[in-house]
């Protein structure tokens, strides 16, 4: 039999940036908010994975901030000694602009945001329902939260597909302004090396052409006490080649990484964004599909393809929920 879990103001879907960023403004409005992810672990692709000794960032490199708000909430990460300056740019000159990362690694920036949070893990929502003056979330395991707004956080094709499942219709020209919403895919290549990689400092290359569009040295970013590389692949690429056996390609990926490499590759994993970064954006920063009770979406396909979109979107999510939710 399906459980019931006490009524709540706010439930937030997804524990990227922007679901972690929408609840601490929620919170700090006096709402209850319950976060929940289908993953083990918090930020979606603020994600790091070990092999062995040697650790790897293999979602999002690195964080900018151009505003204000978000910058300040870096600084205090950094406070806490969690955040940290990576560097300010991967060619020979700085451009001036700081790349943040976590401390140790890209994770703890998600943990950081979600100190004081109440986010459930392992919680795969599979429809969103609702049932006149609030929604139900129905999990994989029949459990039902019930609240008085929601926010979607996933990407836009699967948070569409939690509606389709609960029977929500949207405005036809909302449906299809989202619909409209693709994704680039990234297939990420983690190599434990033998020696020292030929990457120079700080450990950052963007290649021009071929399938590699990042490669990283996560020893020199300073995430990995062993020689380890993160290398990504460009979204033609990653398409071409999603189906097929990912050990295949991912040797496919290090040999056209060969340059860089510098030292024997002793194992390696392959990991497969699917939903990497929104190759358009959507005008706004969020959307409102349902104004009472409130049902938002929200991620870096609306504010903008890096972690600061989905920052800012979050921010402004929060803003309408808060506004359209009753009192």
């Amino acid at each position: 039999m399906p459980t019931h879990e006490p009524i709540i103001d706010v439930l937030i879907i997804g524990t990227g940036v922007a679901g972690l960023i929408a609840a601490r403004e929620i919170r700090n409005a006096g709402r209850s908010v319950v976060l929940l992810d289908k993953g083990r672990g918090l930020g979606g692709r603020l994600a790091t994975r070990r092999i062995g000794a040697a650790s790897f960032d293999h979602g999002a490199q690195f964080i900018t901030a151009r505003d204000a708000r978000f910058e300040e909430i870096l600084k205090q990460g950094k406070d806490a000694g969690m955040i940290r300056e990576w560097c300010q740019g991967f060619s020979t000159a700085a451009d001036g602009h700081t790349r943040w990362r976590g401390q140790p690694a890209m994770t703890a920036v998600a943990k950081y945001l979600a100190q004081g949070l109440e986010a459930r893990m392992e919680k795969q929502v599979v429809a969103v329902r609702n049932t006149g003056d609030c929604y139900s979330a129905e999990t994989s395991t029949g459990e039902i939260y019930s609240s008085r707004a929601v926010l979607l956080t996933p990407p836009v094709p699967q948070s569409l597909g939690l509606l389709t499942a609960g029977e929500i219709a949207l405005d036809p020209e909302m449906q299809k302004r989202l619909e409209d919403i693709q994704y680039e895919r990234c297939l990420a290549v983690m190599a434990v090396l033998k020696g020292l990689s030929s990457i120079p400092p700080p450990g950052g290359i963007a290649p021009a052409g071929g399938p590699v569009s990042w490669i990283a040295d996560n020893q020199l970013k300073g995430i990995s006490t062993e020689p380890a590389v993160t290398i990504h692949a460009n979204h033609e690429f990653s398409l071409q080649h999603w189906d097929e056996d990912r050990m295949e390609v991912g040797r496919l990926l290090l040999d056209a990484a060969e340059p860089w490499l510098g030292a024997e590759v002793l194992s390696y994993q392959v990991h497969g964004w699917r939903y990497s970064k929104p190759i358009q954006v959507d005008m706004h920063p969020c959307a409102l599909l349902q104004a009472s009770p409130p049902l938002v979406m929200a991620g870096d396909a609306f504010a903008g393809p890096r972690v600061e979109g989905a920052a800012l979107s979050g921010m402004a999510a929060a803003e309408i929920v808060l506004a359209n939710l009753p009192s």
